[in-house]
């Protein structure tokens, strides 16, 4: 049971650390943010802090930075990545930190999971970020090629990973 508890405890410090590594990428890049929630579904507790609202949710699943993404897409590529990366970056800082812990393997995972080109997560919107700057333009086709090639990398390195433990 303390395992159980301390696995989903350190999953949400994990998580937090995720997102106020976009939060702090995104004001250092001066893009407005307005909310940091933990999990998702209805709103179970509600504050503000430093001029943001955090929010905790019912359901513990998952973590998000509420930004301006009209704001994130006029700055340079180069900020665009670093607000994409900034949760990659600390996690990977808080994994190493805390390397051989509990934490410090969620800190890892976390970083390794959202670096994958997977739709939405932090490696897919650095792609498209990337993809547009080099294209000059949004371009829905190259998109949805880069979602689904992303998607079949993510199958590879999966079947890969399994390969090396069974």
């Amino acid at each position: 049971m303390f395992l159980v508890l301390s696995l989903l405890l350190f999953a949400a410090l994990a998580m937090i650390v995720h997102e106020v590594g976009h939060l702090a990428a995104a004001r250092y890049c001066r893009v407005p943010a307005s909310e940091l929630g933990l999990g998702m579904g209805p709103k179970l507790v509600e504050f503000r802090f430093a001029g943001i609202r955090l929010t905790f949710r019912a359901l513990p699943i998952g973590s998000f930075v509420m930004l301006d993404g009209t704001a994130l897409q006029e700055r340079s590529v180069r900020a665009q990545l670093l607000v994409h990366l900034g949760g990659i970056i600390f996690n990977t800082v808080a994994g190493l930190l805390t390397y051989g812990t509990m934490f410090g393997w969620l800190n890892l995972l976390l970083a390794a999971g959202n670096i994958l080109p997977l739709y939405q997560h932090d490696g897919w919107k650095c792609g498209v970020a990337i993809m547009r700057a080099l294209m000059q333009r949004k371009s829905q086709p190259a998109e949805r090629a880069l979602t689904f090639s992303g998607g079949f990398v993510c199958l590879v390195i999966a079947w890969v990973v399994l390969r090396m433990f069974v």
